[in-house]
Parts: C-alpha cells; sequence; structure tokens
C-alpha cells in the first residue's frame, strides 16, 4: 500500500532530476491543495507531461478548469461527498465501493465504459478495476480515503491507453492511501477486519475479476472475506447525499439540457424520412454541441411505434401524416438530461393531433409548476393530479374513462429522479415531499391503441412530452427549455 509519505520520495527524486520541468503549477498540487490539504513543500513534475486515465485539466485544459477533477466537479466538491458520507458512517464504520467492470460484446470487443455512478459520484475516477473505501475514524469527524487502481503498465497501455496508476490516486484523486488492485485480497482483508460496521452494494451486483463476480456458488472472495461482519446496504445512505444537487451539479445538467434542448428543435426543422436517420442527427447534435454522449438508447418512434414506451428499434420509415415521438438526451460532465418531444413528420399537426397534443401540454404545464418545494407535494401526488388532469382532458375529447382506461392509456409514473443516473438514486422514495435541490422528470403521455374502445380519429396515435426539471424553492428551474414544445413554435419551424 503507498501512501504519502513514501509518494513524498518518488516525488522528491523526480523533481531534482534533469528532466523538464514546466512552469504551470502541477494539477497534483493544486487539486491537493483545492481538496483541503496544506501545500507541500516540495516540487512535483508537471502533470502536462504526464499521462493519465482520464482527462486533467494540465492535459486537456479545453475540458476541465483548473481544480476539477470531472468537468464542472472541483476535488473540493469530491472531498465534501466524502465527508459527508463518512459522517453517516456509525464509530469505525467503512463504505466499499467498487467500479464499473469492463463489458465485452464478443471475444475481445468491448462495450463503451459506463462507470459506476455511486463510485464516480465519491471519488471522480472513471476508470475500471478499481475499488473505493471510505473509512471512517472511530467516533471523530477524520476519515480515510482508500483507493486502489491498476499500476501502471507499459504494455498493457500500448494497448487500451494510459492509466493512471497509484501516484495519481495520491496526487490527482486525493487517495489518503492507495495500492495496486492486484493486491485487493492483502489490502482489503485488516480494513473489512477492523470494522465496526461494513457499508457496500457490492454483494448486490456483478463486479470486475473473480474477486467480485456475481452472486452464485461457491461463494465469491469477497463474500468469505466479510461473511462474519455486519454488513448493510450503502445505497440508502448515499441516496440521502446524491438526491440534493449542488449548484454545479445543477449547472451540468443545464448545459447538457441546453445543448440537448438545441439538438431537438434543429431536429425539428427537417424532413425525416427514417427513425435511424433522426437518431443518428440527434446522437451526432449531442456531441458536435459539447456532451459527451447519449445519455440513453434514445426512443425514435414513428406512428404506432410510439405506443411502445420503450421503443427502440428505430427502424422504421418515417410516414407524412403521423407523429413521430423522440425520448433522448445528452450527457455532460457524467450528468444526463432527459427529454421526449412529439410533433408532426410533415411539420404540421392534424386536427386530432392538435387536440391530443394540447391537451396532454396543458396538463403537463400544470405538473411542472408544481415542482417546487413551497408547493409541498411529492412526485407521487403529483402523478395524482397528473392523472386527474388527464382524466379530465380526454373526456371533453370524447373518451370514455370508466374502468382501467386511464392505467391503458397512461401506463407509467409521470416522473423520476434524474443526476448521474436516468433514474437517479434507485430506491429513493417518490413519496416525500419535493425540496430545492431535487431534480426530476415531467412526462405525461396518452398512447391510444387502435382500439374499438377508444373515439376512431386518435386510434394509434402516441404522444409523450417530458422535460427534466429541478426544484427550487419557489419555483421550477427547467432545464431543457430549448426544446420548443408549444405548436404554434413546432409549426414556425418549417415556414
Amino acid at each position: 500500500m503507498k501512501s504519502r509519505r513514501s509518494i513524498l520520495q518518488q516525488l522528491q527524486r523526480a523533481a531534482s532530476s534533469s528532466r523538464p520541468r514546466s512552469s504551470a503549477q502541477s494539477l497534483a498540487t493544486r487539486a491537493t491543495r483545492a481538496a483541503g490539504h496544506p501545500r507541500r513543500p516540495y516540487a512535483t513534475v508537471s502533470a502536462a507531461d504526464l499521462q493519465f486515465g482520464q482527462p486533467v485539466h494540465e492535459t486537456h485544459p479545453h475540458l476541465l478548469r483548473a481544480g476539477e477533477i470531472t468537468p464542472g466537479i472541483t476535488a473540493q466538491e469530491y472531498a465534501n461527498r466524502r465527508a459527508k458520507l463518512a459522517a453517516s458512517l456509525p464509530d469505525n464504520g467503512i463504505a466499499i465501493l467498487a467500479s464499473s467492470e469492463t463489458k465485452y460484446r464478443s471475444g475481445a470487443v468491448f462495450y463503451e465504459f459506463h462507470q459506476e455512478p455511486n463510485f464516480l459520484y465519491l471519488t471522480g475516477f472513471k476508470e475500471p478495476e478499481s475499488v473505493a473505501v471510505i473509512q471512517k475514524v472511530g467516533s471523530s469527524s477524520e476519515y480515510i480515503f482508500h483507493l486502489f487502481v491498476r499500476p501502471k503498465d507499459a504494455r498493457a497501455e500500448q494497448w487500451d491507453g494510459a492509466r493512471s496508476g497509484e501516484q495519481a490516486a495520491l496526487d490527482v484523486f486525493n487517495a489518503d492511501e492507495t495500492g495496486s488492485i492486484n493486491n485487493l485480497h492483502s489490502l482489503l482483508a485488516p480494513l473489512i477486519a477492523g470494522a465496526s460496521e461494513i457499508y457496500t452494494n457490492i454483494t448486490k451486483v456483478s463486479g470486475f475479476s473473480s474477486f467480485f463476480r456475481s452472486q452464485g456458488t461457491p461463494p465469491n472472495d469477497f463474500q468469505k472475506m466479510i461473511k462474519d461482519s455486519k454488513v448493510k446496504p450503502l445505497q440508502p445512505l448515499i441516496n440521502q447525499i446524491r438526491i440534493i444537487k449542488s449548484e454545479a451539479e445543477i449547472a451540468n445538467m443545464r448545459i447538457a439540457g441546453k445543448i440537448s434542448g438545441r439538438a431537438y428543435t434543429n431536429a425539428m426543422r427537417r424532413q425525416w424520412t427514417k427513425e435511424k436517420d433522426l437518431a443518428a442527427f440527434l446522437d451526432y447534435e449531442f456531441k458536435i454541441g459539447g456532451c459527451e454522449a447519449s445519455a440513453y438508447v434514445p426512443v425514435v418512434a414513428g406512428g404506432k411505434n410510439a405506443l411502445s414506451i420503450h421503443y427502440v428499434r428505430n427502424d422504421d420509415v418515417l410516414q407524412d401524416g403521423e407523429l413521430v415521438l423522440v425520448d433522448a438526451g445528452g450527457e455532460y460532465g457524467g450528468y444526463i438530461t432527459d427529454i421526449t418531444r412529439t410533433w408532426p413528420i410533415t411539420g404540421k399537426f392534424s386536427d386530432a393531433q392538435r387536440d391530443l397534443y394540447e391537451a396532454i401540454l396543458k396538463v403537463q404545464r400544470s405538473s411542472i409548476s408544481l415542482c417546487r418545494e413551497s408547493a409541498n407535494v411529492s412526485l407521487d401526488k403529483i402523478h395524482q393530479i397528473t392523472e386527474q388532469g388527464l382524466k379530465d382532458a380526454l373526456r371533453q375529447l370524447g373518451f370514455d374513462m370508466s374502468k382501467d382506461a386511464l392505467y391503458a392509456l397512461f401506463p407509467h409514473h409521470v416522473g423520476h429522479y434524474i443526476g448521474l443516473d436516468v433514474h437517479d438514486c434507485p430506491g429513493y422514495p417518490r413519496n416525500g415531499p419535493l425540496k430545492a435541490g431535487q431534480c426530476v422528470t415531467v412526462e405525461p403521455g396518452i398512447y391510444v391503441p387502435d382500439d374499438e374502445r377508444w373515439p376512431k380519429h386518435f386510434r394509434g396515435i402516441g404522444i409523450r412530452i417530458e422535460d427534466s426539471v429541478c426544484v427550487q424553492d419557489d419555483s421550477p428551474l427547467i432545464l431543457t427549455t430549448e426544446a420548443v414544445k408549444e405548436i404554434v413554435d413546432i409549426e414556425a419551424l418549417r415556414e
């Protein structure tokens, strides 16, 4: 296990060598100071001359400002998050988190890597095969941040790109203790043995390598190690921290919303004939606009395909006279935005499409207005209000709303939490009053089957309108306002 003391000696030797030095202040020194550590009394090698497994300010100043670990999120904010988690642990308790694993679609061909959200939230570290341990020291507010990572390996890096390594775990990501992930057995054992309680989600999911393999018999190595320990789920503790977004998190989501919203509006200006072409255009617009990726597999559903809530084949032809429902969004700094818009393929709504769309939009506006702390309502309550609004509107349009009619037409919840995940803070209840800083979606929709039970001119139409919203004290902050949704604005785009 490497500590700050041992790394000091290495850095002192490096600083006294003949290697050219940059006049720029090193990221290591700056990030450490930003996280509340005193300035080190020695020189360091400039980060601009090194290679890391992810962007840092010195190597990617176009992506990161000084002091940031990931776009928009500083070393100080990551340290604050870890401190909050440590404060929620019992005396001498520990929290253990594992990174995501590299997943393979076939042979050596891998899927795009996406870091485990809780791990990313606490560390900012984006590489696979890593473990973080937050160790509370006695009953004090002190804690030790352990980060075990892949060591530098020239041969492996020749194939797969740079690794940050153990030194960067200390000097860039501000770990107090580090070590090679290859020695995880010996590194974790004393931490587990000395812990009063262990908080982790690892036992419920598949992790990387044989150490954290998925559940089954015989027990994996990690299960054996914690067999006689008091183990509790970590998710409830971390949900309490993640559910309220910081100003920096909200700013990232607003950037994602702005870029994604403009992409939607640009898409509405054009005539599309194939779902896949529209999907490709949005993905391109998200990325060229500044997002890192699409936040999730998009829904691009023309005509009756919109009756499937999660239609993702996106391989059909778009027919004149029909609507297209698009559920997509971009990701910025790890934070997502979630948008759905429905518009006419020809640019003009038919009378029936207009009537149903306007009814849903009116309800959505009303539901969004409740996304403020002063309203003292929960997502579940907003869902109930949305249901009643849709019932009343559909009755006026000639729908028979008896029995289970509404569930048949509106089978999903009106909203969910968003953040690092599309469905953020899994397991966090939707029955508590919304608080300032929580971010949610508001997405009423009506999907009319081709069935004699429903008015003929509405059959086969699926419409959903969704925005991402940040709850504030007295008013909602709509994060996705650049995606036009008023009928007059949609139709004006083709004029």
